[in-house]
């Protein structure tokens, strides 16, 4: 019995630690999405189990810890901001593009980024273009794209293919920034770190602020997202919700970045296995 104890905690030791460890290791930020629910079970784990009443209490409260700053981002957001975008993973296979459109159109966003947007549901961007003329996509597959749409002019463009990123430089009525929609690779071991060191050095080398919107098959707390915020020097729009529901866990990989983050809300699925994001946010601080 002190045996099965041991081993158990020492594996969800290995969990709960090793999900810190995204920056050794892209493994540590696959273990990140799953943080929580590794806490919990190490903290009740330790608590119950026959080790020294210390090692079992400062445990449990490092668990605490953690598990409190995940919660916390549930009820935490930045003032909405003037920009609003909205933000949805389409689902290859979408049929419901009349009501996503419709959807669209109601909350009458500056922006709109899309991912996997392929032939089956391509009319999305062709209904929406009267409303949204500046337009760019970009290929992720053979078969899928991302795309960004703006009610704004745009001055430039960027497109890095294969790699699930599209931008355009808006001349908005405040001043010029970059708007992208990205599209990321599932996290290790499907490459997402592979991807990131990428396109991390083009967005790093922009001088206008970012928004950057889209499926980032990742959670706010890892340390991909992490990164991401530091080299775009933006904030992430809250609070947190889950947008896909994968093998019954609700999962939060659909976010909305700006320079002074903003206030974030959740759309239905519309056709879609993710929930759209509508963002209100702060570009220019």
């Amino acid at each position: 019995m002190r045996w099965a104890v041991k081993s158990v905690a020492a594996v969800l030791a290995a969990g709960f630690f090793g999900s810190f460890a995204g920056a050794l290791h892209p493994l540590g930020d696959s273990l990140a999405v799953f943080r929580l629910p590794i806490a919990v079970l190490f903290a009740l784990w330790v608590i119950w189990s026959p080790w020294p009443y210390w090692i079992r209490w400062s445990v449990a409260v490092l668990c605490l810890g953690a598990m409190g700053q995940i919660v916390a981002l549930k009820y935490v957001s930045p003032p909405a901001g003037p920009v609003v975008v909205y933000q949805k993973n389409l689902l290859f296979q979408n049929d419901q593009v009349a009501a996503l459109v419709a959807d669209i159109r109601s909350a009458n966003p500056d922006i709109v980024a899309l991912q996997e947007l392929t032939s089956r549901n391509a009319d999305v961007v062709r209904t929406l273009r009267p409303d949204y003329p500046h337009q760019a996509s970009c290929a992720l597959t053979s078969w899928a794209r991302v795309a960004i749409l703006s009610k704004w002019p745009v001055e430039g463009e960027i497109c890095i293919e294969d790699q699930g990123l599209v931008g355009i430089q808006i001349a908005s009525p405040d001043g010029t920034f970059w708007a992208f929609s990205l599209h990321a690779f599932w996290p290790w071991p499907h490459g997402q770190d592979r991807q990131l060191a990428q396109l991390l050095p083009v967005l790093e080398g922009l001088e206008d602020p970012i928004v950057l919107a889209g499926d980032f098959n990742m959670v706010p707390w890892s340390f991909a997202l992490n990164q991401i915020a530091r080299t775009t020097q933006t904030t992430r729009a809250g609070p947190l919700f889950p947008t896909l529901i994968k093998m019954g866990a609700p999962l939060p990989i659909d976010h909305v970045y700006a320079p002074g983050g903003g206030r974030a809300s959740q759309r239905d699925l519309l056709g879609s296995d993710h929930s759209g994001v509508l963002a209100e946010v702060v570009v220019f601080e």
